[in-house]
């Protein structure tokens, strides 16, 4: 099955967790195209997707979402699974606005979304990201549990490889 992960991540953390889940459905026998949101004109060709996003102030990045009302109508048409990267304190469902991934996951049709926690190095943040961050009390380092990423895109290559999906529950890792 030829998948797309489509990432959106500003400082490559998010990115990183695509590329783990990437690894685990190539090795269950998955053609995965790993691309940046932005570089996506199409769905042709791709039989399920992937749409990830780093979570900044309550939101998914503007290109996840971009992609997402693009191409709402073929998602709809594929099996989709969402998922979001947040603070390095707190899982991104507690820093996403739960109404937005609520919205979002009707109009694509998602099969799930799940939330990591993040990575966070204040030296690559801008001054804006830096204040928000200070206001939050976000605590440094990689907190992402790259097992717990693996072990959900194994549920994702054991829905495919049996045409079902168990109903997604929501876990923060």
């Amino acid at each position: 099955m030829r998948i797309l992960m489509a990432v959106a991540s500003r400082h490559r953390g998010t990115w990183e967790i695509g590329e783990v889940a990437a690894d685990v459905l190539r090795a269950r026998g998955h053609d995965v195209d790993q691309r940046a949101p932005e570089d996506v004109a199409s769905l042709d060709g791709y039989d399920a997707v992937v749409l990830g996003s780093a979570v900044y102030t309550a939101h998914w990045l503007p290109a996840a979402r971009d992609l997402a009302r693009r191409c709402a109508d073929g998602l709809r048409e594929r099996p989709v699974w969402l998922f979001s990267s947040g603070l390095a304190t707190q899982p991104a469902n507690a820093a996403n606005s739960p109404l937005e991934i609520q919205a979002l996951r009707e109009r694509v049709g998602a099969r799930g979304h799940r939330s990591f926690r993040g990575r966070l190095d204040r030296a690559v943040l801008s001054f804006a990201e830096r204040a928000i961050i200070a206001g939050g009390r976000a605590r440094e380092g990689d907190h992402r549990d790259m097992a717990a990423v693996a072990a959900w895109a194994g549920e994702i290559a054991d829905g495919l490889a049996s045409g079902a999906v168990a109903p997604d529950v929501p876990v923060a890792v």
